[in-house]
């Protein structure tokens, strides 16, 4: 019989195979600086490993082979292991960078006294030596295990022949660039952000397992109230909802994450419902390193969804800041809908609310009557619907622009006597009373919202705005400017720019106001009721010929507008809107 120590086992197991590309050549270019990176280099890799829940099994010489129990975290630490081998070699003359190629697959392995044998590890071992220097290539085993929880941009390299196997192996080689967020107009997004002093974090888009597409608005939902928990802890930093939900649908490397929003922390997960049970996974990633912090999975009845987003939300906040008690995590106190259905539509309706044109605030304004229908209590669905009349007095795009102001205020007002203590209502009333010009109450109110949620982007834009009509620019600047760190790659990004050009052009620096004017046309070309200050501050600028042309744009898209109607849309102070008029009269708009 044989001995114990000689038993064979068989198990099925995520395969993680790698081998440094050119290893012969680099050892005979300079051996012994060669085994130093190589040993740097896999430190960083037998950390990861163990990190994400592996083990070594095999090694000889430059190469690596380890067995997971999960074929998420085998590739997950794969791309980490790239990403971060990647980051070191940054600095070093591409001649001797050392760079790792990694193949995962998922098979039956025999293992004996801690070796793994068999035909996995030469399937393994295969896709190794198809990933590109740096990269990742996984079976088609594996890219069927993942495929749904990472969202990984994979080649279909075909069907692959392995040494000594009759049957070829269907490969997929990862891409490890994720596009870089853009803005409208196609251009680049924001450079890497330095790190705020007190604890930052992004919550990720989770993943929706289920079969149901509709169900994307239940993952989406469990996201925004995480966000919203979370915002309310004043010693934490936390990005905005507009600005991660940029990377939905992409392949997602977390230190990229961290270098374009400025974040230590990163929090992903999925949601899968089945019938009326829900299970919401999530995991706390230290972005900076590609450690993994944290990770829990809960499972409940669709009704108790509220109670997992609460707990996910406290688990969180103690593993980011272990000094802060459970009792002390403020959460989002939104009153909940007594519809699910209701909540359900409210989350359907955000991407249309945020985005700034007409169709969108149409279907948006259709959402939220549905939702208010099912739920009429539901102060987020009225709140939403009176920003959805304020957009139309801010666009032109009101047929009636006093009757729109009357019905945001009322809405506005509604929603803030349901849930006086929701920063996002109280925000939406503070606009409300801005558009209306009551601007001490909606100082209060903006004010209000901040010192509940120092972290709402939109609260510090609108108040930005508040500050310009109360000729207040420099303040202004800064609270835009506020709001653009904590929502780097928000869609609303042109209003902010705008808000910057308009305080420029309240303090006279008109070729200043020019410059933010043009740079939000470029982050959203369709906006072209910007062109109502553009065009007069090209006048003070001495443009004359770019504000005629300004004018222009501004009567194609609107036939209709004058200077009386501009006039009456806007809430600066009479001596700004004398200002715009004069300039709009002078580059041609009818009086």
């Amino acid at each position: 019989m044989a001995s114990q120590e000689h038993k064979v086992e068989r198990r099925l197991v995520a395969i993680f195979a790698a081998d440094v590309a050119g290893y012969s050549r680099l050892m005979e270019q300079d051996e012994v600086r060669t085994l130093q990176t190589l040993t740097a280099h896999r430190e960083i890799m037998d950390g990861l490993i163990a990190e994400h829940g592996g083990r070594i099994a095999n090694t000889a010489g430059d190469s690596v082979l380890a067995e997971f129990p999960s074929a998420v975290e085998a590739v997950q630490c794969a791309i980490t292991v790239q990403d971060k081998l990647a980051d070191v070699n940054a600095t070093v003359p591409d001649a001797r960078r050392l760079r790792f190629r990694v193949g995962v697959h998922v098979g039956d392995v025999m293992v004996r006294s801690g070796d793994l044998f068999g035909d996995g590890i030469n399937i393994a071992a295969r896709l190794q030596a198809l990933a590109e220097p740096g990269g990742v290539a996984i079976s088609g085993a594996a890219h069927e295990q993942v495929r749904k929880t990472l969202p990984l941009a994979a080649s279909d390299l075909g069907p692959q022949p392995v040494k000594n196997m009759d049957e070829p192996v269907r490969a997929y080689r990862i891409s490890l660039a994720r596009p870089t967020p853009t803005s409208r107009d196609g251009t680049a997004g924001q450079p890497s952000l330095t790190l705020p002093e007190k604890p930052s974090i992004a919550v990720l888009p989770f993943d929706n397992m289920g079969e149901d597409r509709n169900d994307e608005y239940l993952a989406e939902g469990v996201v925004e109230d995480i966000i919203a928990a979370l915002s309310r802890v004043r010693s934490f930093f936390v990005i905005a909802r507009n600005s991660t939900f940029t990377y939905k649908g992409h392949a997602v490397n977390v230190q990229q994450v961290s270098r374009e929003l400025g974040v230590r922390y990163v929090l992903e997960g999925s949601v899968r419902r089945s019938r009326n049970r829900v299970r919401v996974t999530a995991q706390l990633i230290d972005a900076t390193t590609g450690a993994h912090l944290w990770g829990d999975r809960y499972d409940g009845v669709v009704e108790d969804v509220f109670d997992l987003q609460d707990e996910i939300t406290a688990r969180v906040a103690g593993a980011i800041q272990p000094s802060i008690r459970a009792a002390e995590v403020e959460r989002a106190r939104r009153k909940r809908p007594d519809s699910l259905d209701a909540y359900d539509l409210v989350m359907r309706s955000l991407p249309f609310v945020w985005s700034p044109d007409q169709a969108s605030n149409k279907t948006a304004t259709e959402l939220l009557e549905k939702a208010l229908t099912l739920d009429p209590g539901y102060p987020l669905a009225v709140s939403l619907s009176a920003w959805c009349d304020a957009q139309r007095v801010f666009y032109i795009w009101s047929r009636d622009v006093e009757a729109d102001k009357r019905q945001t205020r009322e809405k506005a007002q509604r929603a803030a006597e349901m849930a006086p203590d929701d920063p996002f209502v109280l925000t939406v009333l503070g606009t409300a009373l801005t558009i209306t010009r009551e601007f001490p109450e909606a100082q209060m109110m903006v004010e209000r919202a901040l010192a509940l949620d120092p972290n709402l982007a939109w609260a510090w834009s609108r108040s930005g705005w508040l500050r310009n009509y109360l000729d207040d620019p420099e303040t202004a600047i800064g609270h835009f400017q506020r709001a653009m760190r904590l929502s780097p790659l928000d869609p609303m990004t042109f209003l902010f720019y705008a808000g910057i050009a308009a305080a420029h052009f309240i303090a006279g620096r008109y070729a200043t106001s020019v410059t933010w004017y043009e740079k939000a046309l470029l982050a959203n070309p369709k906006a072209t009721f910007l062109n109502r200050i553009l065009a007069p501050a090209y006048v003070f600028a001495g443009k004359q010929a770019e504000a005629e042309v300004s004018v222009r744009t501004l009567m194609a898209a609107h036939p209709n507008m004058t200077v009386e109607a501009v006039r009456a849309v806007h809430v600066f102070s009479r001596e700004v809107k004398d200002r715009i008029c004069e300039g709009l009269r002078c580059a041609g708009l009818p009086e």
